[in-house]
């Protein structure tokens, strides 16, 4: 199984080439067939530069530019239409994800579950240097999901997540083009049907550069994608749920969502 990863980078130059370097590492250790696929989102800085030099040392590195307007979310759907594996993996540039986590989840993915979610604060997870007032608002943001999704699942906003290819296919269309689609992936998969399951993973605050994520800008942006898919749940009657036909003889992310 060939696993691709979709690494969305706006003004990364301080961070993206220890990104790429250190997944390369451990995948070619580890033996996995892989890809990565970096979104250079409309950088200003030497962002494209470091992607075409990373693309032609090595031929399991491919870089497309996202067209304007920029946006983590237009990005990472840019890389969305672009990836060529069995799965996609959603990581930062930033260095903040352990690549041994992708490893854990890949294996996961093998056991075959279709969506393998990462959690930071699970028996297990870890963060460093996580800013204390984004850490308020991320639990808030988490309870508030786990309570009208009814599910233990507690760390949706987390971006590190892994999708079979087919997961990708019956969550369309993708509706969101910022960080909100931190969210609106892994709740229509959960809401159509998909099976999944969580392993603890690290985060590391990152060295350089500026966190690209607007907190006062995000608020109804998060808040309207999760009531969006909460209705879809509600009042679709199932007219977007995964076919019963594709579903497997047993639902592995079931007792993941009550």
């Amino acid at each position: 199984m060939k696993l691709s990863m979709v690494i969305p980078a706006h003004n990364e130059e301080g961070s993206l080439q220890a990104t790429i370097a250190a997944l390369v590492e451990v995948l070619e250790r580890e033996h996995i067939p892989h890809e990565i696929v970096v979104v250079n989102d409309n950088s200003s800085d030497s962002t494209a530069l470091i992607c075409q030099r990373l693309a032609a040392a090595d031929a399991n590195v491919r870089w497309v530019n996202n067209a304007p307007p920029n946006g983590f979310g237009f990005a990472v759907r840019r890389g969305l239409e672009e990836f060529r594996g069995d799965a996609v993996a959603i990581m930062m540039a930033d260095n903040s994800d352990d690549p041994n986590d992708l490893v854990a989840g890949y294996r996961k993915l093998q056991e075959g579950y279709d969506c393998v979610f990462g959690s930071r604060f699970s028996k297990g997870g870890k963060t460093v240097d996580y800013p204390w007032h984004k850490l308020v608002l991320n639990r808030l943001a988490n309870w508030f999901i786990r309570t009208i999704f009814r599910m233990r699942y507690n760390d949706v906003t987390n971006a590190f997540k892994i999708y079979r290819r087919e997961v990708i296919q019956g969550i369309q269309p993708i509706l969101s083009q910022h960080f909100n689609l931190t969210v609106e992936l892994p709740l229509k998969a959960i809401t159509r049907g998909y099976t999944y399951t969580v392993i603890p993973m690290r985060w590391y605050n990152r060295k350089h550069g500026v966190s690209k994520l607007k907190i006062k800008e995000m608020g109804s942006r998060y808040l309207f994608i999760v009531l969006y898919v909460w209705l879809e749940k509600h009042l679709s009657r199932g007219d977007y749920n995964r076919p019963k036909s594709a579903a497997k003889t047993q639902d592995v992310g079931a007792g993941l969502l009550s």
